[in-house]
């Protein structure tokens, strides 16, 4: 049986394949521009916020295993799949349309894969990649709606036999485009490390200075020092113990703790986003995230190592059983109830109220996490590790000169 070109004979395919095609490519290119904003922001007002929720969250998609392949973001193949579904739309022929239908059903496998790894490994689903998973699916319903035969063929005759012409051609041309995205990802990288941090520095040192919180919290990330104001580095960080962000900047801390061994006092200002404990802001997104705080605030001792399992098991954190196991594990079951822990975390939440709202959509400035707070200056969301790293080593740099200039214009990263 000879296969027909439905494309050339249907137009109300061609317009429904095409604006499913742009589609795909449009929420393609989001995630992509997502991914560099993300893991390489430019400017150190582009950092990352968690202000959706602990599960839909594109920003832990973003820094996931799932975000690239040998440096190259996975929305750009994406992106080549909806190109090809709408120029196949514009300019249909058989062997094209047989090509993209094969392509149509592979790249909805592929679909259905990394949603269930997103929701079922890393207990989040980026609303972005949730589009583009959209309009593949509504492009494969039109090429099922639209068969090229009567489909007496079979499902493999029907949907698995692609013009080897053309696939060997889409392959060519994805794999060049693939090698220039990985060149833009390394030099992107490597830039972190150059012009973009000592812009990031010079930014870090424009913005205006903020008091220390009235009340700043005794539990401590790092420690240097006793007094937490005679530290080359002091941060006061307000984070949420389920907040993917927060996580991620624990992370990169993590990192730079070895560098930086000995300079850096980080108090951690509890800040969950629930309504349950937190009346500062107008947000209820993080369930459990108060009793959280509670178990991990009531015994300081303990509170680094309830902070690093909980970020190990930050999906686990929204089980209220997890919970509870987590509590008896260190002997602190009476956090939940202890009136001083509870009174301390709550000191914690209301300073927030004492830095005035930085925009007319927010009551406050501390309105979301992570937002820290770096030897006096505020950072609204978070910074990866090179540039991080470049404001350490600018204050280490600062306090070795006896705390001199502001900043200095020749100043490099090491």
């Amino acid at each position: 049986m000879k296969d027909t070109n439905t494309f050339a004979e249907s137009a109300n395919a061609r317009v429904l394949s095409f604006l499913f095609g742009i589609g795909m490519a449009v929420f393609s290119a989001i995630t992509i521009k997502h991914f560099f904003d993300a893991n390489y922001p430019v400017s150190i007002y582009e950092g990352s916020i968690c202000d959706i929720n602990a599960f839909f969250n594109c920003d832990g998609s973003a820094h996931s295993i799932l975000s690239q392949v040998a440096g190259v973001p996975l929305g750009y193949f994406g992106l080549v799949v909806g190109v090809l579904v709408a120029i196949g739309a514009l300019f249909p022929s058989t062997d094209f349309e047989r090509t993209n239908r094969s392509i149509a059903v592979l790249n909805v496998v592929g679909v259905v894969a990394l949603f269930l790894v997103s929701v079922f490994l890393l207990g989040s689903l980026c609303l972005y990649c949730t589009g583009f998973y959209l309009f593949s699916i509504l492009s494969l319903v039109v090429y099922w709606k639209y068969p090229a035969s009567d489909g007496s063929q079979g499902f493999a005759a029907t949907y698995l036999r692609p013009s080897m012409k053309h696939l060997v051609t889409y392959g060519a041309v994805t794999l060049i485009g693939a090698y220039g995205f990985s060149l833009y990802h390394e030099a992107r990288r490597d830039a972190q490390t150059g012009g973009v941090a000592t812009r990031i520095v010079r930014e870090y040192y424009s913005l205006d200075t903020v008091a220390w919180p009235s009340y700043i919290s005794p539990l401590r990330t790092a420690q240097a020092t006793e007094n937490f104001e005679d530290a080359p580095i002091r941060i006061v960080e307000y984070a949420d113990l389920l907040c993917p962000d927060c996580k991620f900047f624990a992370d990169q801390v993590e990192m730079l703790k070895e560098e930086f061994a000995g300079q850096m006092n980080i108090a951690f200002q509890m800040f969950p986003l629930e309504g349950q404990c937190n009346d500062v802001v107008e947000k209820d997104l993080h369930p459990g995230a108060c009793e959280l705080s509670y178990i991990a605030a009531h015994d300081p001792s303990q509170f680094k190592a309830i902070h690093d399992e909980i970020f190990a098991n930050i999906r686990s954190g929204r089980d209220p059983e997890w919970r509870l196991q987590l509590a008896r594990k260190y002997g602190v079951e009476d956090a939940l109830q202890d009136s001083t822990t509870i009174e301390m975390v709550h000191r914690m939440i209301a300073t927030g109220a004492e830095y005035e709202k930085t925009s007319d959509q927010f009551s406050h400035g501390i309105r979301s996490t992570p937002t820290i707070i770096i030897n006096g200056r505020m950072i609204i969301g978070t910074l990866p590790y090179d540039q991080l790293r470049a404001i350490f080593q600018a204050l280490i740099d600062e306090h070795e000169r006896g705390g001199e200039s502001r900043f200095i214009e020749n100043w490099e990263p090491r």
